[in-house]
């Protein structure tokens, strides 16, 4: 890994572990302020919103710019929104609206904030690299996401929670430095002059070359109907360890944190795997070791033995999610990057909460929950197999030697120029 993956992966692991201490103290400031599940769907609202409103636009406008000034810019907008919620409880009286905008505004810059992260990775490492640096990044947000509320959980001992928060606004601080550290640019340079357009042409284009491209038009559809079929194994977790673990409150957390934990241990071990393995190969396979796993996780009546399965299924869903992000970094063009993420990004959080409350409706229907975990599986595995056997995500290798093959032959010429 290059010096510069490594100053930029430094800054996003340390803004993850603050951003987890966010994560975990909204829900109970609005609960503490409110005491309303209404008002908690709100938060999450607020959350889940700006990917429907602003997502392809601010796909488009991140492609327009230069990515590592805008990255730096958005970290220290977000360390000011952030810090805003403790400076006002301390100095005025913080409103249940205060922190909805709060969510709503951070949610916005996390969305451009991806986008260009997404784009800037292939700047920074090697083709060969990329299922590599993708599972670092992913490996330490999960692991952000154990340790976060065990460290925000002790500092409240210490400091009110409001000010817990301003742990995180100094994690953004620290990532826009090591961004100004970072030497290489996460642009790509290019000869061709580009001719002026508007936002909503370049959010069309990006469309329709995602639509347009055979890969990235099945890896779209593949994972908005993953999304949609196994949100629900997330969303009615809790249930299932009550009705059919018979889990406590505590074992109730511990069961989360393990799907973080084989996060954790799959995002790392994914250079590896990726080495020995096509994309295509890893990222199916993985999937259909998920839907099987989850069967056999439907069947469970024992935690000790459910607490292992559910860690590994959650450690091969986010294999696969690995190896199709590094993808379509491997096949998309620079410029289009940040389109295409947002793209992918609008359909998977559209998915999302519609399958959970499709799934919700019928376990509520069928009074069982290990039946739907099981259909879900059962649906999992068929998914995979059809994608793999009968689109071009078969074959998805070929896409990529071609792509890289011609950005050898354009270096090739830029030289001879």
């Amino acid at each position: 890994m290059t010096s510069d993956f490594k100053k930029f992966w430094v800054g996003q692991t340390i803004s993850n572990l603050g951003s987890s201490f966010t994560q975990w103290a909204v829900p109970l400031l609005v609960y503490q302020l409110t005491h309303s599940a209404v008002n908690l769907g709100i938060a999450t609202a607020a959350t889940f919103l700006p990917y429907l409103l602003f997502g392809l636009i601010i796909g488009a406008w991140m492609d327009r710019v230069d990515r590592k000034k805008a990255m730096i810019g958005l970290d220290w907008l977000n360390a000011l929104v952030i810090l805003s919620i403790p400076l006002v409880a301390q100095f005025g009286h913080l409103t249940v609206w205060w922190i909805y905008g709060v969510t709503f505004i951070q949610s916005t810059v996390f969305i451009a904030f991806s986008s260009g992260e997404f784009a800037a990775i292939p700047s920074l490492v090697s083709t060969d690299d990329l299922v590599t640096a993708n599972g670092r990044i992913q490996a330490t947000y999960s692991a952000a996401q154990v340790a976060g509320p065990l460290l925000a959980g002790a500092l409240i001992s210490f400091f009110p929670l409001v000010w817990v928060m301003a742990f995180d606004a100094g994690s953004f601080a620290i990532s826009a430095s090591s961004l100004m550290l970072v030497r290489a640019s996460f642009n790509n340079a290019t000869e061709e002059v580009k001719e002026a357009t508007t936002i909503l042409h370049d959010v069309r284009e990006g469309l329709r070359y995602v639509l347009g491209h055979p890969v990235l038009r099945n890896i779209s559809l593949m994972m908005a109907l993953i999304n949609f079929v196994t949100g629900t194994t997330w969303a009615e977790l809790v249930l299932f360890a009550d009705q059919r673990l018979d889990a406590s409150q505590r074992q109730i957390g511990v069961l989360f944190a393990a799907g973080s934990a084989g996060v954790v241990v799959t995002g790392l071990l994914a250079g590896r795997l990726r080495k020995r393995f096509s994309f295509t190969a890893l990222a199916m396979t993985s999937l259909m070791l998920m839907g099987a796993l989850i069967v056999v996780f439907a069947g469970m009546r024992w935690y000790w033995i459910a607490l292992p399965i559910w860690a590994a299924q959650s450690g091969l869903g986010i294999l696969f999610n690995i190896n199709t992000g590094s993808l379509r970094q491997a096949i998309v063009p620079n410029q289009l990057l940040s389109r295409v993420l947002s793209i992918a990004g609008v359909l998977a959080w559209s998915a999302i909460p519609a399958g959970a409350l499709v799934g919700g409706w019928v376990i509520s229907a069928t009074d069982n929950v290990a039946l739907v975990y099981g259909l879900i599986g059962i649906i999992t595995i068929c998914i995979a197999v059809f994608f793999r056997l009968f689109t071009a995500l078969g074959d998805a290798q070929r896409y990529v030697d071609e792509r890289q093959a011609e950005e050898e032959r354009i270096a090739g010429e830029a030289v001879i120029a």
